[in-house]
C-alpha cells in the first residue's frame, strides 16, 4: 500500500446465504483509492456495486459474510488498518463510521427516520464524533446545512423529512455525510432518484466540498454520464468481477471490454440521428450461484471465442499503461 493510497480492497469475497445455497456476489475485487480522487465503480444492477461499498463500513445484512483485506489509512495513523477485522458493530469501526468514512445511500427517504426532524438525525453525527455541546454542535449542523444550498437553514433544522422535497432531502444527506469532513466519501448513485437539473446541482456540490475538504469519493453509478462528469479512474463491475480499470479519459477514448464497450454504446450521442437505434446487450445478468466454468460474460458477448472463453474466467491484467482488462481477446487466461 503506497503512501498516496488511502483504501485498498484486495481479493474481496461477499458471499450470501440462501435457500438455494451460497451465493458469491463479490468475486476477487481488486481496488484502490488515491487521496482526493474520485474513483467510479460502473455496472449493471446486481453485479455487486453496493455490496463492495457496504463492506468498507461492515453495514451489509447478517446473512452476508466478506473475506479478503480492507485497508484503510486513517488521517493521523501511521499504519493502515484492516477494516474487515473489524466487529461490525464494535467500538472501533464505529469510531471510523461518518468520522472517517461516510456514505450517501441510494434513495433518500429511507435513510432518514420520519419521527425524527433532520437537524436531529444531523445532529447525532455531530456530537457523536465532534463535540457532545447541545448548542456547538448545532451550530457546527446549521452551518454544514447552508453549505449544501439549504435556504432557512436554522427553520429547516426543525423541519421533518415529509416536510423536504426530493433534492433538499439529497442536500441534507450530503450535509450528513461531510459534516465530520472524512476521508472518503462513498457516494452510492446519489442521483438517480432526483431530476436532471437537481442532478448538475448535486454533482457540482460534491465537486465543490471535495476540493473544500480534500476527501477521496467512491462514486457508485450506472450512468456513464454522470462518470464522466466526476471521476478520475473507472473500475467497471460485471457479476461481482472488475473487468475493466483505467482513467475516465481512456474508458471513453478506448474501451477494451466488450461489455464496457456495450455499456457506452447504449448511450445517446448528442446530435445522433433521431432515427438511430441504442445498442442494446443481449440477456440480462446471471445469478451468482454454480456459475459454469469460463467467462461468465460468454453467453451475452458477440466476440467470445469458441473453446476459450468458456473453458477459463480471464483474469483482470495490464493490456497497456494505465489499463487492465479482464477478456481472452487481450491475452487474459
Amino acid at each position: 500500500m503506497t503512501d498516496d493510497t488511502l483504501i485498498e480492497i484486495k481479493d474481496l469475497h461477499i458471499d450470501i446465504k440462501t435457500d438455494e445455497g451460497v451465493l458469491t456476489a463479490v468475486r476477487g475485487v481488486n481496488l484502490d483509492i488515491k487521496k482526493g480522487e474520485t474513483l467510479g465503480l460502473v455496472g449493471e444492477s446486481g453485479c455487486g456495486k453496493s455490496l463492495t461499498s457496504k463492506a468498507i463500513l461492515g453495514i451489509n445484512n447478517k446473512n452476508c459474510s466478506a473475506r479478503g483485506s480492507i485497508m484503510f489509512r486513517m488521517a493521523g495513523t501511521s499504519q493502515p488498518v484492516d477494516l474487515l477485522t473489524l466487529k461490525p458493530q464494535g467500538r472501533d469501526i464505529r469510531a471510523i463510521r461518518g468520522k472517517h468514512i461516510s456514505m450517501i445511500f441510494q434513495e433518500p427517504m429511507a435513510a432518514f427516520s420520519p419521527m425524527y426532524t433532520i437537524g436531529n438525525q444531523i445532529n447525532e453525527c455531530t456530537r457523536l464524533h465532534i463535540t457532545p455541546d447541545k448548542e456547538q454542535s448545532k451550530k457546527i449542523t446549521i452551518e454544514m446545512m447552508k453549505k449544501v444550498g439549504i435556504a432557512n437553514a436554522e427553520k429547516r433544522y426543525n423541519q421533518y423529512p415529509h416536510e423536504f422535497s426530493g433534492g433538499m432531502l439529497q442536500r441534507s444527506l450530503i450535509a450528513m455525510a461531510l459534516v465530520c469532513k472524512p476521508e472518503l466519501l462513498i457516494a452510492d448513485e446519489p442521483t438517480t432518484a432526483l431530476d436532471v437539473t437537481i442532478q448538475a446541482q448535486i454533482l457540482e456540490l460534491m465537486k465543490q466540498l471535495q476540493k473544500e475538504i480534500g476527501m477521496s469519493i467512491l462514486y457508485i453509478t450506472h450512468d456513464l454520464g454522470t462518470v464522466a462528469a466526476m471521476c478520475d479512474r473507472v473500475a467497471v463491475m460485471y457479476l461481482g468481477k472488475v473487468v475493466e480499470q483505467t482513467s475516465v479519459q481512456n474508458l471513453f477514448k478506448n474501451p477494451l471490454h466488450p461489455y464496457t464497450q456495450g455499456l457506452i454504446g447504449s448511450v445517446h450521442k448528442l446530435g445522433g440521428a433521431k432515427s438511430e437505434r441504442l445498442f442494446s446487450i443481449p440477456g440480462t445478468v446471471p445469478l451468482a450461484l454454480n456459475l459454469p466454468k469460463g467467462c461468465t460474460f460468454y453467453d451475452r458477448c458477440s466476440r467470445h471465442l469458441e473453446g476459450k472463453c468458456s473453458v477459463c474466467e480471464p483474469e483482470l491484467m495490464q493490456v497497456e499503461p494505465d489499463h487492465n482488462v479482464a477478456c481472452a481477446l487481450y491475452g487474459g487466461n
